[in-house]
């Protein structure tokens, strides 16, 4: 069983930055592939941010493309995303996943694992 753990949310005004981290346990770390979702109040979960075992490509989705960063330390077993230029729709609850086998990164049902989520608020 793996475990995922997410830290570095928290409250940061508009343009603002912060960077999160998600620590996985329990697995190899490096032969997974990586994402991130956010979901907020009343939607569905979003894909925005994964990366890929070996290559390291990256996929971003087109609302934070720009300004989003993800990348992983194999050697730390953990996953980061770099958020820059922070906006207000940008609020939600964060999650890092873990796919063994990841054809379609951007589809939730592509991972095995799941965070608890760290939140994100963003003030105008």
């Amino acid at each position: 069983q793996v475990q995922l753990v997410e830290s570095g949310g928290g409250l940061v005004q508009a343009g603002g930055s912060l960077r999160l981290s998600c620590t996985a346990s329990g697995g190899t770390f490096s032969s997974y592939v990586m994402g991130w979702f956010r979901q907020a109040p009343g939607k569905e979960r979003e894909f925005v941010a994964a990366i890929r075992r070996g290559t390291y490509n990256t996929y971003y989705a087109d609302s934070v493309k720009g300004r989003f960063t993800i990348s992983r330390d194999n050697a730390k077993n953990t996953v980061y995303l770099q958020m820059n230029s922070l906006k207000p729709e940008d609020t939600a609850v964060y999650y890092c996943a873990a796919a063994r086998n990841g054809l379609i990164v951007t589809n939730t049902r592509a991972y095995d694992y799941w965070g608890q989520g760290t939140q994100v608020t963003v003030s105008s």
